[in-house]
């Protein structure tokens, strides 16, 4: 069987995030699209210092055509809000901009995208990242860690550490908060949340800092 090609992502070249947002609901560049009822673009302040970018929409954000609007978007609200940070001045983005699951029943239960895939979406990404220009880049989970910090980059090794980078001034990374609500009991998941906020709170901290030397 012959395998099927696609064509590379059409990213306009000239560039606003309301342009690009129109013209990722038309690209092709990989399958997801046949499935997913929208691409979901990011969302937040043009001019965001800080961007947190997690894996793919989930159900609740394929059908709103928002991103981080489900149950892992609430918790990430909350956390946020503990540690400091504005979720209106930040950038909320995803590494692949369609919903990829499997159906059980009624269901759509959520499936990692392939590399095929991250790679395909990555125009979108970088173009997004080239008109926030954000400071700090946050990495939320595995698929987007690795596709901005290489194949061999382990969040289990290496959250919370700042790197410096070509996209941004510093990029690190965190869990997924989809990663807390999986956790396997009450205190598991009060253990990853605290973690969660506490890296937050480090990003929060190294804006404040940027900030200062800015100011000076």
């Amino acid at each position: 069987m012959k395998k099927e090609t696609f064509p590379p992502a059409n990213v306009p070249r000239r560039r606003s995030l309301s342009v690009l947002r129109v013209a990722a609901q038309d690209c092709r560049a990989c399958d997801l699209y046949r499935h997913a009822t929208q691409a979901v673009f990011g969302e937040g302040a043009r001019k965001a210092r800080l961007m947190l970018i997690g894996e793919e929409p989930g159900n609740d954000e394929d059908l709103q055509g928002h991103p981080f609007v489900g149950p892992a978007g609430k918790l990430l609200d909350r956390a946020l809000k503990e540690a400091g940070i504005d979720r209106a001045e930040i950038y909320l983005t995803n590494t692949v901009k369609h919903f990829k699951f499997e159906e059980r029943g009624k269901r759509r239960i959520h499936k990692k995208p392939n590399g095929t895939e991250v790679d395909a979406c990555r125009p979108w990404l970088e173009a997004e990242i080239a008109l926030i220009k954000p400071e700090i880049i946050v990495c939320l989970g595995a698929t987007a860690a690795q596709s901005i910090l290489g194949r061999d980059y382990r969040v289990t090794r290496e959250r919370g550490k700042f790197v410096e980078h070509s996209l941004a001034r510093l990029v690190t990374s965190t869990i997924h908060p989809s990663a807390i609500l999986r956790a396997p009991d009450q205190e598991s998941r009060r253990a990853e949340y605290q973690a969660f906020v506490a890296d937050l709170k480090k990003v929060r901290d190294r804006l404040a800092g940027g900030a200062q030397g800015q100011s000076r």
